[in-house]
């Protein structure tokens, strides 16, 4: 696959880091925009929109390119029961990454670890 665009959210389960945009933007040197919450697209580009501190702010990047959502980009859909009910009996297909051709070889090298706290407390 080749996309033009990633689209990703900017909230994990355990903070509101939003990390995983640009650590994607930056190993695929593809341009990002961050807390998105109105693109349009035009020729070969993408005009954002995004929420800051005074306000909002427009920006574009051009494609291919790497979003993160924020929570005005889209109208949630909530699931029905019956829906949620039928879900529970679909299978769900196991798959490994290797099946489907992705390597998983890590691309990040850690260069050091600092304890914060015995070098504060050294001080």
């Amino acid at each position: 696959e080749k996309p033009d665009l990633v689209i990703l959210g900017k909230q994990a389960i355990d903070d509101d880091a939003n990390q995983t945009t640009q650590l994607l933007a930056g190993m695929l040197d593809w341009p990002q925009g961050t807390m998105a919450s109105v693109v349009n697209a035009t020729d070969g580009s993408l005009t954002i929109t995004r929420e800051i501190d005074g306000g909002l702010e427009d920006i574009s990047v051009s494609l291919p390119a790497i979003i993160s959502a924020d929570l005005r980009l889209n109208e949630p859909r909530y699931a029905t029961l019956p829906n949620i009910m039928k879900a529970k009996k679909k299978k769900i297909e196991k798959m490994t990454p290797e099946s489907l051709g992705i390597d998983i070889t890590p691309r990040l090298k850690i260069l050091n670890v600092v304890d914060l706290l015995s070098e504060l407390l050294a001080t």
